[in-house]
């Protein structure tokens, strides 16, 4: 009777799925034209977006918003290691959102610790990889299928397609089955992204992974090599020691590169604190396979390197590549139209993201600016706007908040302290800077944090000390650099912190109190409150 049911059930479901109303979402072509909107073209369409990932969809959006028609291409090339992901780019699949969720993961085995010290009586287990695994590759999944029917929803056409350019209004598009398809559109968007870079080291791309294959890796990586010092090499060294694995980093030179080097520094010098160990400076020459890896186990690799001088060897579960990253413009057939890029592939643009070629935009990774999500969403919108809604708002490509979400993260907004030397002259540079506790962490009865939460405030002198550089060191970087960064934004000064009431007692509040500059020579180890 149970089997029954359950059949009738499956029956009835089915039904339901299957009436034409309920179709409609499990395709990704409108039933019908966007809103009408003048079009002086007879191509298929108003604009066709390369990239489905953070800034392609979001430019996308904008646009059928505003009545154009819009078709966007995504096609997602197998790594080395034969990892895919679905709709929504990098950020969502293997990006910020799985490396948010695993950075977290870390943090709760840190909470475990302090939790004693607040009177709980927890215990740190053993982390269990695959159950972490398993929920952030669902969550990402479900993001996958509420894109797709979000873009349905918005009259934008959607191909699971490689596009390629014939000619500046002509796109052929293979799926992977190997059907083609052409495509005319008055306007382009490129919005392809990028991937990550491996070196020229033997067996490099036959064994190693990078942080395209980690967050959905399938066995517990082991003992792990980080090679890189980017943001992303460091980021991922952070969670793996979190979760209690072995982790080494190699790097060539410095850390973080175009970052503040007073914070850089901060922080990897905290994470050796951490038990991260570092082998600097140093590079891999060679990766050989010693042992096979099984669907529950990870393989063993010796990994042949120079360090200080020296050739050395030792032998890692996992070998992760984070050496920065290669925008996809080669990709596209871009001798087609004559897309003109710079030596590192990135492609110049006006002010308004437009290319050399009259009708063909680029936004997000593929600009030399910073790659970040949010910033390719706004730039996506604003074009989007200027294209079709007749506005005339540009992206603000300098005063743009991060965060790098390292075991002692670090936001920023605005210059590091070398580039507003270098800006502005190091005689109207004033640094004002101090340590701080946060109270949370009073009660450890020992913290390696002690003495590394930091933050400053880089000003310009001769503008009525303008910050032109916020930095912090601490725990929800995000959060607090997220919100002083519109203040930096409406070109707030020393003086506008000064008469802001923070909020006590939290970290944030360190900004309105500082008074010690960095030529003063005075100490800025503080007193809590």
């Amino acid at each position: 009777m149970i089997a029954i049911r359950v059949y009738k059930a499956s029956l009835r479901t089915i039904s339901f799925l299957c009436k034409p109303e309920r179709l409609r979402l499990y395709s990704t072509v409108p039933d019908q034209d966007a809103p009408d909107m003048e079009r002086t073209h007879d191509y298929n369409f108003d604009l066709a977006v390369l990239g489905g990932g953070s800034g392609g969809l979001a430019c996308a959006k904008e646009a059928a918003k505003h009545g154009a028609k819009v078709v966007v291409f995504d096609f997602v090339q197998p790594t080395p290691q034969k990892t895919t992901w679905g709709l929504g780019g990098t950020c969502l699949n293997v990006g910020c959102i799985p490396k948010k969720l695993m950075h977290t993961a870390s943090i709760y085995g840190e909470l475990a610790e302090d939790a004693q010290n607040y009177g709980w009586n927890l215990t740190k287990d053993s982390h269990d990889w695959d159950r972490m695994v398993g929920n952030v590759q669902n969550h990402i999944k479900s993001q996958n299928w509420k894109i797709r029917v979000d873009l349905r929803e918005k009259n934008v056409t959607y191909y699971n397609e490689y596009a390629t350019f014939v000619d500046k209004h002509t796109v052929k598009s293979v799926n992977k089955r190997g059907s083609e398809r052409t495509v005319t559109a008055d306007k382009f968007v490129l919005a392809m992204g990028g991937r990550p870079n491996y070196p020229d080291v033997p067996g490099a791309k036959e064994y190693a992974i990078t942080s395209d294959d980690i967050f959905s890796l399938k066995y517990h990586p082991g003992k792990t090599l980080c090679v890189g010092a980017s943001y992303i090499s460091l980021e991922c060294a952070g969670f793996l020691n979190g979760l209690g694995i072995d982790t080494t980093v190699m790097v060539r030179s410095i850390l973080l590169r175009g970052f503040d080097k007073d914070c850089s520094e901060k922080i990897g010098e905290y994470m050796e604190q951490c038990g991260v160990k570092f082998l600097r400076p140093c590079v891999p020459n060679k990766i050989e396979c010693v042992k096979e890896p099984t669907d529950t186990s990870p393989p063993e690799l010796r990994v042949s390197f120079t360090h200080n001088g020296e050739e050395k060897s030792d032998v890692f579960n996992t070998v992760l590549f984070a050496i920065g990253r290669k925008p996809l413009t080669d990709k596209i057939n871009p001798e087609a139209i004559g897309l003109k890029f710079d030596p590192n592939g990135k492609i110049p643009v006006t002010e308004e993201e437009l290319t050399n070629v009259d009708n063909v935009y680029a936004i997000g990774d593929l600009l030399n600016a910073p790659e970040l999500t949010p910033l390719a969403i706004q730039s996506g919108r604003l074009l989007a706007k200027r294209l079709y809604a007749g506005s005339k708002i540009l992206t603000d490509y300098v005063n743009v908040p991060t965060t790098v979400f390292t075991p002692l993260e670090y936001g920023s907004v605005g210059l590091s302290e070398d580039a507003a030397i270098a800006k502005y002259g190091e005689e109207n540079i004033e640094v004002y800077h101090t340590k701080h506790t946060p109270t949370e962490q009073v009660v450890r009865e020992a913290s390696p944090l002690e003495g590394y939460n930091y933050a400053k405030l880089i000003c310009n002198r001769a503008d009525n000390e303008r910050v032109v550089g916020l930095h912090y060191l601490g725990p929800n970087a995000g959060e607090i650099t997220g919100g002083f960064g519109l203040g930096l934004i409406m070109g707030a000064t020393k003086s506008d912190f000064d008469r802001l009431v923070g909020i006590h007692p939290t970290s944030s509040e360190v900004f309105t109190t500082m008074n010690i500059t960095r030529r003063s020579g005075q100490s800025i180890d503080v007193e809590d409150c």
